[in-house]
């Protein structure tokens, strides 16, 4: 991932002096597991777990013979140490080494994007809770339709996060997964302890059956979460982009002093973090897709998979990692207009409050075809003539024989349609 959107912790992860010191660990745990079951002396582990190290330069120069990265390693490895080196990698495959480190990369990964997705769900709940009543227009189609709160919109973006959130910890749990069996997943060469040593002195789980990987749906299902935490963090963005719009003006990300919006035009507050946020997404769910394609390997394995993976899953955990927590703070410190959204319902001159008059009217017993009818025109003659629609309610008599002034002042109050807002709040836990 480029720098302009890795955070360092967890670009820290991904360097390749952390995966070479996991497929050490692994190398060396396995030795240790071996020295429990009497195949290797206990006195060379404990030499080899003080001695042995690696020297990045060092493994690439061995790789431009080898062609084979794990053996340029466990050569390199090899060097560092004496007589005990005949134990490095001994009953292994190279994908034991690599599923396995991968996953314990991934876990560390995990418990990052866990505490991210964590804070932006505290976020969205506080917010929610703030403007439980700032009063907004509700909008189907890009078209008026009628009241509801910021608030609410807040507390579905929590909900479907609070999703994600378990989404997560099962995605979290599934990929996981050690496999340490050998060359085709049967154990031919490799006691299966040393695979359940391995894992659980790296807290994760041993692969219940594998081949010579790891299956790869495994990923794809990993990889599939992660962009629908992304794709969420993307609707609740475009949401933002919409609300910002000049002509609507409801809400408006952070704008530091010194920021500019334009090279060209100096009154520009343009919606880039929400901008950026659809940008990243979309690259995430690219990488879903390459995920899925891993899935078919051939027979017991193929490599197909893995050139794909070493820009797949470091980048879409960097870039989740920066969406979550730019977003985060986008929504924490966005600036919120009341009185704009309080005067953007009446831009369409009260006709948000048509379905009110309708159902008032089939409340005093009128045909519910015959109320649509009476209102309709009524609410079209509004929108062309572009007159309050209140009045021409006030002015019809098939209305005002049935209906008071009192009730129909009563339609075209907006606290009607907060009444439940409690009860939703309720509901989600925010009361």
């Amino acid at each position: 991932m480029i720098e302009r959107y890795a955070r360092p912790e967890m670009s820290a992860i991904w360097t390749e002096e952390n995966k070479f010191n996991a497929w050490l660990e692994v190398e060396i745990l396995a030795c240790e597991a071996w020295a429990e079951l009497g195949v290797i002396p206990k006195e060379d582990v404990v030499t080899m777990r003080k001695n042995a190290s690696f020297d990045i330069d060092r493994i690439l120069e061995i790789e431009q013979d080898t062609r084979h990265d794990v053996v340029a390693f466990t050569r390199a490895v090899s060097e560092s140490l004496g007589e005990e080196r005949k134990w490095v990698h001994y009953g292994l495959t190279s994908t034991d080494v690599v599923d396995t480190a991968l996953s314990y990369l991934l876990k560390q990964a995990n418990d990052i994007l866990l505490k991210d997705i964590e804070r932006f769900v505290d976020i969205l709940k506080e917010k929610a809770k703030e403007h439980k009543y700032t009063v907004m227009m509700g909008r189907t189609h890009g078209v008026h339709a009628e009241p509801t709160t910021f608030g609410l919109k807040l507390g579905l973006w929590y909900e479907e996060m609070k999703r994600n959130l378990e989404r997560f910890k099962q995605a979290k749990a599934g990929i996981e997964y050690g496999k340490i069996s050998g060359a085709v997943g049967t154990y031919a060469n490799i006691d299966p302890f040393v695979e359940q040593y391995v894992c659980e002195k790296l807290g994760i789980k041993a692969a219940p059956i594998s081949t010579q990987t790891l299956q790869r749906d495994r990923h794809a299902d990993y990889m599939a979460t992660l962009a629908l935490v992304a794709t969420s963090i993307e609707k609740f963005a475009v949401e933002i982009r919409g609300l910002q719009k000049s002509e609507t003006r409801e809400v408006e990300e952070f704008f530091a002093k010194g920021q500019k919006g334009s090279s060209a035009m100096p009154h520009k507050r343009n919606p880039i973090g929400s901008e950026n946020m659809t940008g990243i997404a979309r690259v995430i769910r690219g990488y879903m897709l390459t995920a899925y394609e891993n899935v078919p390997l051939w027979h017991e394995r193929d490599i197909s998979h893995s050139s794909a993976e070493r820009i797949i899953l470091p980048d879409a955990t960097i870039a989740l990692n920066y969406m979550l927590n730019r977003f985060s703070n986008i929504v924490k410190n966005l600036t919120v207009f009341p009185e704009n959204m309080k005067r953007n319902m009446d831009r369409t001159l009260g006709l948000i409050y048509s379905q009110r008059v309708l159902l008032a009217l089939i409340d005093t017993g009128m045909a519910r075809e015959e109320a649509y009818d009476t209102v309709q025109p009524k609410a079209m003659e509004a929108w062309e003539k572009q007159v309050p629609f209140r009045s021409l309610v006030e002015a019809e008599e098939k209305i005002t024989s049935r209906l008071t002034p009192e009730q129909i002042a009563d339609c075209f109050d907006y606290n009607y349609h907060l009444k439940n807002v409690d009860m939703i709040f309720e509901r989600l836990g925010l009361a």
